[in-house]
Formats: C-alpha cells, sequence, structure tokens
C-alpha cells in the first residue's frame, strides 16, 4: 500500500507540474485540445468536434424552401469506384445537383440529409459572401477599406495598408503557421483558445500585403471581427438575416465559439448538412441571385470567382478555383474534404462531406477531382 501511495504522490505531483508548465508557457489551450480532441481519439479537429464546443444558433429560415427534386432523382446508382473513395475516406453525404433541382444524394455511417458536421474552412467562402453584403450595404465602403480604420493596432508596420479585400483573398502578410496537426501552431491555438480575438489582434505583418497569396486563416477571423465591428452583429446573426433566411435553409445551423457568449470561429466552424451548404452554391452560381432576388451583388461575385493572382490561379475571394476538362470550376474547401463544388457551364453542384480527405494534389487534392469525375459519369448513364 505504502508503494502504491507513493506512486499515487508522484503522479499527481507529476500532473501538477506538467499543468503549471503549460500555464507557464501560455500554452494552456492544450487542455482543451488533450480533452475534447485527442480523449476522443482524434489528432486533430473532426467532423463531430462541434458537439464538444459551445456554439451560437443559425435557426433555420422562417419560411423554409426544400430543394426540388428532378425527374431522375436518385434513379442512378453511385458507380463502383465512387463507393469505393466513399468507403476509404470516410464519406457521410454525397450529393449532385442538376439545373437547380437535386438529382442524386447519398449517406453514410449513419448521417442522413438533416445531419450535421463541421464545414471547416468552407466557413470561410460564407464570410466572404457576408463581406460582399457589408460592402452592399454601405457599411464598409469597398474591398480597398483598410483594416486599421476597425483596427488601430494594425496601422503601424507592414499591415499598415492591409485591407479587407486582402483578408478575403488570403493576401494579408501576417505572421501564421498553418498547421493543422502540430500542437503548438498559431492555428491549432485559435481552434483551442478561450480568447480568439486577442489572438487574432496580436498577429504582425511580416510581408508586404496585397502583393501575393498565403492560405492564414487568420485572415478570416480578423475578416469576420472586421465585419462584426461594421455592422454591428455577430457574425452568426448576420449571415442568418442575409442568407440563411432568405435563401430558405431548412435547418438551423451551429457555429462554433471560443468560449460560451464568445466569437465565432468564422475561419472554420459552422456545423449544418449537405442540402444547406449546396445554397452557397446555387447563390454563386447565379450571381448573387436566389430565385429572383438578388441577394448578393453580382459584381462582387463575378470578382470572387477569378484569381486575384496570376500566380496564384487556385484563389479568388473566399472561394477555390480550378480548370477542369476544359470547364471552369470554383468551390468551397474545408479541412478532412469538405467541399461544394460548382461548375456553371453545366449547371451542376457537388457536395461531398466526409471524415477524411487525399492528401496528395496540389492545390487541389486527387479526391475533388474524383467526385468530379465520378459525378459525370452517373450523370451520363442518365436515361
Amino acid at each position: 500500500m505504502k508503494i502504491l501511495k507513493k506512486i499515487l504522490i508522484w503522479f499527481v505531483a507529476i500532473f501538477a507540474v506538467l499543468i503549471a508548465l503549460l500555464y507557464l508557457f501560455k500554452v494552456d489551450y492544450l487542455i482543451t485540445a488533450v480533452r475534447k480532441i485527442y480523449f476522443n481519439g482524434h489528432v486533430t479537429a473532426f467532423l463531430d468536434d462541434y458537439k464538444e464546443f459551445e456554439n451560437r444558433t443559425i435557426p433555420k429560415s422562417h419560411t423554409p424552401q426544400p430543394w426540388p427534386l428532378s425527374n431522375g432523382y436518385n434513379k442512378v446508382k453511385p458507380t463502383e469506384t465512387l463507393e469505393q473513395w466513399h468507403k476509404d475516406l470516410g464519406t457521410i453525404a454525397f450529393l449532385v445537383v442538376k439545373n437547380d433541382s437535386l438529382w442524386s444524394e447519398s449517406y453514410y455511417d449513419g448521417y442522413d440529409k438533416d445531419s450535421k458536421s463541421n464545414s471547416f474552412s468552407m466557413a470561410k467562402s460564407v464570410v466572404s459572401a457576408a463581406l460582399g453584403k457589408a460592402i452592399s450595404q454601405g457599411k464598409i465602403k469597398s474591398l480597398d477599406q483598410l483594416v486599421s480604420d476597425f483596427y488601430p493596432q494594425f496601422k503601424q508596420g507592414k499591415s499598415a495598408t492591409m485591407t479587407v479585400g486582402d483578408l478575403s483573398s488570403m493576401a494579408s502578410g501576417l505572421d501564421w503557421d498553418e498547421s493543422y496537426y502540430s500542437p503548438f501552431s498559431i492555428t491549432t491555438r485559435a481552434y483551442f483558445d478561450e480568447h480568439l480575438d486577442a489572438v487574432i489582434l496580436s498577429q504582425k505583418g511580416i510581408e508586404a500585403p496585397g502583393k501575393s497569396y498565403k492560405y492564414l486563416s487568420g485572415n478570416t477571423q480578423l475578416l469576420a471581427m472586421v465585419i462584426e465591428k461594421a455592422t454591428g452583429k455577430s457574425l452568426a446573426d448576420y449571415v442568418w438575416e442575409n442568407f440563411w433566411q432568405p435563401m430558405g435553409a431548412e435547418n438551423p445551423a451551429l457555429w462554433q465559439t471560443d468560449r460560451k457568449g464568445g466569437v465565432v470561429k468564422a475561419y472554420c466552424c459552422i456545423a449544418s448538412n449537405a442540402r444547406d451548404f449546396a445554397r452557397f452554391g446555387k447563390l454563386y452560381e447565379h450571381y448573387g441571385n436566389w430565385n429572383g432576388q438578388q441577394i448578393l451583388d453580382s459584381a462582387f461575385v463575378a470578382k470572387s470567382i477569378v484569381p486575384r493572382f496570376a500566380d496564384s490561379p487556385q484563389y479568388g475571394y473566399g472561394f477555390w478555383l480550378s480548370e477542369y476538362q476544359g470547364k471552369k470550376v470554383f468551390y468551397m474547401r474545408g479541412h478532412l474534404g469538405q467541399y461544394v463544388i460548382v461548375i456553371p457551364q453545366d449547371k451542376l453542384i457537388i457536395v461531398r462531406l466526409g471524415a477524411m480527405k487525399s492528401r496528395s494534389g496540389k492545390p487541389h487534392s486527387d479526391d475533388y477531382y474524383v467526385w468530379i469525375d465520378e459525378a459525370y459519369k452517373m450523370l451520363g448513364t442518365a436515361k
């Protein structure tokens, strides 16, 4: 018994020292990471982790608008190749919208059309849409308005010329480590720290803004903070009022916050479903027009889905871009392979949600091409 007691005392002492060191070196956010992620058997954020955090609710629309079903709805089965990729990468939802009608949808692993899952960085496209709305309402002057107009902390140094457009197009020049698996990266801190606004405002400019593309999640978080200051509304409320409500979202969504009553993790974490995520694809496919109502400026949409920088053709303002099989494509993308892919030429929207993605292929991962290729094969067999 004495030996066991000594072991227990040593264990408690070592644990106490470790906790003290975490606070001493200001990495105490790792306690939250261990509790919410690693103890759940994961090494990074996961699809259902919104249940582990505080959230703001984005209510469903007062006037829900179900997707029309096409005449060929679910008459064509997924290809064998597609099903194998779904199995290998843990797909939970795969949806195809053709000509603004739901043509095919499949769900896996206990998920269904109403199931929520984390959008991860697809939320960046939503934040960029909110920027466009704030500009059209005169809350923000233009893409060229200085960030320092809202946060004077950025008046000095390289960030003095940083604009809201630079944030949306990933050209801020801020010091940021976009690492999802390192426990000590700023991205990990942002995910678990309970004072996210302070984390963001501590960032310094290390490169001239507006000159080149570099994907940084901190850009979107700072942009969201600007939008909230400019509009005087929480971002979740602003998105509900200007998008979720008029687009007829059928389900409420949840947006993770850094703490109870805190700020939303704008660069990532809207938990919703495939059908409602697809609405943003339709909105941008129609240049901001939703069933006859212009809810987002068409010029802003047009600018968003073309490259800002010639040497970085993969990104516009909040959207990923590519040209595949001679067709222009733009899409929303999130960690672990969340996609809303839009091919305007064929009036096609493909949504894929899942637990993993192919890690090969840059700037577009291999699975991205598979979702497109196999959707076209399915459409090609339709009669």
